[in-house]
């Protein structure tokens, strides 16, 4: 049993130091602020969210586990909301989401 935690732990902490790159890569190379702000909210949700199921798995069950599952809940709740709420101010301030695409008039 300890070996299959030990696999998990590892494979989660890798799997969220991977969102980790992609989002990054993400903010750099995306050209606008929603696409941006789409990056980091990967960043938040997927990566935080496998970083703490990793330190879950090596924390066996405790205390510890049941603080870190309602720190997992909290960013699950508070990180879509403010990034919902971090586009709708750009909207109402007047930034424009389709001002970089290319429409096709045919």
């Amino acid at each position: 049993m300890f070996e299959i935690s030990y696999f998990l732990h590892l494979l989660c902490l890798f799997l969220g130091g991977l969102f980790c790159l992609i989002g990054t890569i993400g903010l750099i190379r995306m050209p606008d602020f929603f696409t941006k702000m789409h990056a980091s909210s990967l960043i938040e949700t997927l990566a935080a969210g496998f970083i703490l199921l990793g330190l879950m798995f090596e924390s066996g069950f405790s205390l510890i586990t049941i603080k870190l599952f309602f720190i997992g809940l909290l960013l699950l709740f508070t990180g879509p909301t403010a990034t919902h709420a971090l586009a709708r101010a750009a909207i109402i301030r007047g930034l424009d989401p389709n001002k970089n695409k290319k429409r096709n008039n045919s």
